[in-house]
């Protein structure tokens, strides 16, 4: 199966503009980048995606032992780079696609020329002296809940991961994408993100690398920027004004401008 099928690639915008790849990350699918695709695609090739089990992707690629590990959406990403033979890729990856990006430009370098990492955590799990947000009883009781009531778990996790009170609009676009996807498949996904540990890995990257936060977001605070920021040599900081842990959807006037400028920088 080819990549573009499997993965539901689109790409839109200039063609001969430079190529930045918009990678979701978990309960999403490509259409929560839509304000933002609609901002760059004058100046920029914009490659959409939805990961195996989200979105709209081929159904019939789903596996679950396969993809239980993060590098399975990897191999995805470097999979579609290389279909579409796609060089100089600016990739940014919203929450748990940031590791896959850490991963992705360390597997494929010659198809990758910088790293953006929106709102990103290379672990959720407190640890030790490392803060993550969460205790490891707050992970397992999250995973329990999504198991025992997938819908009304999306509903309940709206308000937290949108945090914009004052735009139902947007916390609905969030569940709709997060119930477009298989309840078997989100609940695979949910363990590979929220268990996950790459914080051995922030170290080989080599590209340049900006992360962006929000000031006021509950499942990437504030202080797991600034571990990816220390942990990844020559990297950038941005934090934004803004809440939640989705600022593509709530602040995408915001996010894009950050994304341009990063692209255009030298």
């Amino acid at each position: 199966m080819s990549a573009r099928i499997r993965n539901n690639v689109r790409v839109v915008g200039a063609v001969d503009g430079p190529v930045v790849m918009l990678a979701h990350g978990f309960g999403c699918d490509q259409t929560l980048w839509r304000s933002v695709t609609d901002i760059l695609a004058p100046v920029f090739r914009v490659v959409l995606f939805d990961h195996v089990g989200s979105g709209a992707s081929d159904p019939s690629a789903w596996d679950a032992d396969k993809y239980a590990p993060l590098e399975a959406y990897v191999d995805d990403i470097v999979d579609i780079v290389r279909e579409l033979d796609l060089h100089d890729v600016t990739f940014v990856g919203h929450s748990v696609a940031s590791m896959m990006g850490v991963l992705a430009v360390q597997a494929a370098p010659e198809r990758f020329d910088k790293l953006f990492l929106l709102t990103p955590s290379p672990r959720y799990i407190d640890d030790g002296d490392y803060r993550g947000g969460f205790s490891r009883e707050d992970i397992d009781e999250l995973l329990e809940s999504l198991d025992s009531n997938y819908l009304g778990w999306s509903a309940s996790m709206a308000p937290i991961v949108v945090n914009a009170p004052d735009r139902p609009d947007l916390e609905n676009m969030w569940t709709a994408s997060f119930c477009r996807t298989d309840p078997e498949c989100a609940r695979v996904f949910a363990r590979t993100t929220f268990l996950s540990d790459n914080r051995a890995d922030l170290a080989g990257v080599a590209l340049p690398t900006m992360i962006v936060d929000c000031a006021r977001d509950s499942l990437a605070p504030p202080q797991v920027g600034r571990y990816v920021h220390e942990h990844i040599a020559g990297s950038a900081l941005k934090t934004l004004d803004a809440s939640g842990h989705c600022p593509h959807v709530t602040e995408p006037e915001q996010t894009a401008e950050a994304i341009a400028a990063f692209v255009r920088s030298s």
